[in-house]
């Protein structure tokens, strides 16, 4: 019959060591973009920016609580016992991983839709459709309007300019910003020995950005 081989009893059992922080954990992955109008009407490269932003923090949020965990420790006399599947973060770890990682990424996401919120409110004499905007603005004011003739006459779909696309893409991705940290900041309170202090993120973040 097969044996297991007699153990070293001078050999010292491995310990398991604490998970180091993956490099998504301490830094962002996404480059700072050059803030500038062409990089605010190119909405494509915008939502990208943030998209990508979401995704290495915001998203992966579970990912990376857990990796800053400590390990369970085994004790024979508690195996019958159920492990809590979300073990909870010592506070300063969470608050280092908070104020080097969560904050700053939302930060510089409320940089980037401030800036082009801005940019959206100003003078654009360069928008490559001014001449079509113009001439169709002639062409409306020039119009017979007679609903009980043609119940469509009223009608005008004028072609928008860049500064209002802008606006409408910077309106719509404050609001999933707003829905993507709360969701954030829940799953955090849940890694808290105590719930953030039943503080919101609005609360948490404002302290991070004005420290006393």
């Amino acid at each position: 019959m097969w044996k297991a081989p007699p153990q070293d009893p001078s050999a010292e059992p491995q310990k398991r060591q604490h998970p180091s922080p993956s490099p998504s954990m301490t830094s962002s992955n996404t480059d700072d973009p050059l803030l500038t109008p062409q990089f605010c009407f190119s909405t494509s490269a915008l939502k990208e920016f943030l998209s990508v932003s979401r995704s290495t923090t915001d998203d992966t949020i579970s990912q990376h609580l857990s990796s800053l965990s400590p390990p369970p420790t085994f004790n024979p006399s508690t195996t019958s016992q159920r492990t809590p599947s979300h073990r909870l973060i010592p506070p300063t770890t969470l608050s280092t991983f908070l104020s080097s990682t969560i904050y700053p990424t939302w930060s510089k996401r409320s940089e980037v839709l401030t800036y082009c919120a801005i940019v959206a409110t100003s003078p654009d004499p360069n928008d490559p459709n001014i001449d079509l905007i113009s001439k169709e603005n002639e062409k409306d004011r020039m119009r017979i309007v007679d609903e009980r003739l043609d119940p469509y006459s009223g009608r005008f779909f004028p072609t928008e300019s860049r500064t209002q696309v802008l606006a409408g893409v910077v309106r719509n991705e404050r609001g999933v910003e707003e829905i993507v940290r709360e969701r954030t900041w829940e799953v955090i309170k849940t890694r808290s020995t105590d719930g953030m202090g039943g503080k919101t993120w609005q609360e948490a973040y404002a302290e991070w950005k004005t420290p006393s």
